[in-house]
């Protein structure tokens, strides 16, 4: 039977396996070497193993694979690899399950001992039922798992519309033609006077006496206001003036008294 070391290539360039070294090709000892077959762990490396000769796993020929488990170690370090820990605690196991195998059995008949390869292969059948779903999962489509789609909806409407700018040209030009509008409109509006001058020298007749004075103050009244007080005076003026009235004060600053001319 051939070994792991026989058979993987040390490399392939251009699509070509080489199985051994050139002669004359000079690899430095810290060079960077790729191992075209990688193993996650122990497990993976059994398991591969196993496949790889079809072997039953649940009766696995302890001598044979763990020939070919350190022919797979040795290659690695001829290689210069860091083998990790794991691959040693492997092969220790491995060669503890052989020996208790090759060993007589001390117990005595009646007493039936465990399969000392029933660990080993419980834990391969673990991680081969691990590595299947991994592979499961692996081959689900990845969109909605590691890809999504983008959806994004455009949502019509009228278009933006940017105002033009207003300056104070655009300003006085409005006023213009609104005022020019206005004069079309214009009204003169003629309003009755609410108080007449005439109508209230009447009035102040009426409550003047010719035979006792009145004061000045008296003929004005404060809720009639501005317009009221001022007609009142005018109306006193004009009385006056057509001399209806007499005014009368005893001195400088006193108050002024009114009456009936006689």
């Amino acid at each position: 039977m051939t070994t792991v070391a026989e058979k993987s290539p040390l490399a392939k360039v251009s699509g070509e396996p080489y199985l051994q070294w050139p002669p004359d090709l000079y690899i430095p000892p810290d060079a960077l070497e790729v191992f075209l077959e990688a193993f996650e762990g122990p497990l993976d490396l059994l398991l591969y193993l196993i496949r790889r000769h079809n072997l039953n796993i649940l009766d696995i020929p302890i001598a044979e694979i763990t020939r070919q488990y350190m022919d797979y170690l040795s290659l690695m370090q001829d290689l210069q690899l860091d083998l990790a820990a794991e691959y040693l605690v492997m092969a220790a196991w491995l060669a503890e399950i052989k020996s208790r195998l090759l060993l007589p059995d001390p117990t005595p008949a009646e007493a039936e001992e465990e399969d000392p390869r029933a660990e080993l292969v419980r834990r391969l059948q673990e991680y081969e039922r691990f590595q299947q779903a991994a592979k499961a999962l692996d081959s689900l489509p990845r969109l909605e798992r590691d890809l999504f789609v983008a959806n994004v909806e455009t949502v019509e409407g009228p278009p933006a519309r940017i105002p033009p700018p207003v300056g104070l040209a655009d300003l006085l030009g409005a006023l213009r033609d609104v005022l020019a509008r206005a004069e079309l409109f214009g009204r003169h509006h003629v309003r009755r006077e609410t108080l007449s001058v005439r109508e209230r020298m009447s009035q102040v007749l009426e409550r003047l006496d010719a035979l006792r004075f009145t004061p000045f103050t008296a003929l004005f009244r404060p809720e009639e206001g501005r317009m009221g007080t001022v007609v009142t005076f005018l109306a006193v003026l004009e009385l006056l003036r057509e001399t209806l009235l007499e005014l009368a004060q005893a001195e400088p600053f006193a108050p002024i008294y009114l009456r009936k001319r006689l």
